[in-house]
């Protein structure tokens, strides 16, 4: 049997879309589940794991984090927001100085698997970069060697926004050496 492209990697990468509507549907403690197992997946610093999530489902932290988002209230509106966080005290064990980086790509890509599992299980999300980092460690208690570096509001869509334009590759790759003609 062949996969529609429907189901392909490539159809979940093309069909997925920044959501800032959902709908009051609840998201099941097992889809969440599965979501999680999809950052557990993905690939890191010498397997160090130097990611963690932090599930928000009540009202006011969700209300913390739209502020903390500088007003963005769909933040709030989302039935889970997922608060990823850069687990730089387990990164230090083996990268000293590089840990914050590495940490930081640890919890961007698993944050990575989360948005396209959320894609294929049929939920919608948004990342959100875009926040005071010292507002919401103080919201959610985050120690200070723990840097949050994104947050996903994920529930079912109220929307189906349309593709944005994306820059042809040549604007964007360069052939052995940096090249002008690509920026």
């Amino acid at each position: 049997m062949v996969a529609s492209d429907h189901d392909t990697l490539s159809g979940i990468m093309q069909r997925r879309r920044s959501v800032r509507r959902y709908s009051r549907e609840i998201i099941s403690k097992e889809l969440l589940d599965e979501l999680l197992k999809a950052a557990q997946l993905a690939p890191s610093a010498g397997n160090l794991q130097a990611r963690d999530f932090i599930v928000v489902r009540d009202p006011n932290k969700k209300h913390e984090l739209a502020l903390a988002a500088y007003g963005q209230f769909f933040v709030a509106m989302a039935p889970v927001v997922l608060v990823g966080c850069a687990n730089i005290v387990r990164s230090r064990i083996a990268y000293g100085q590089r840990a914050e980086l590495y940490a930081v790509q640890d919890a961007t890509i698993a944050a990575s698997y989360i948005q396209l599992a959320a894609e294929a299980l049929g939920v919608a999300t948004c990342w959100i970069g875009a926040f005071d980092e010292k507002r919401v460690s103080s919201s959610l208690e985050i120690p200070v060697d723990i840097r949050p570096v994104l947050m996903l509001p994920i529930g079912y869509a109220g929307e189906v926004p349309e593709p944005r334009p994306r820059m042809a590759l040549s604007r964007f790759t360069h052939q052995e050496f940096w090249s002008s003609e690509g920026a």
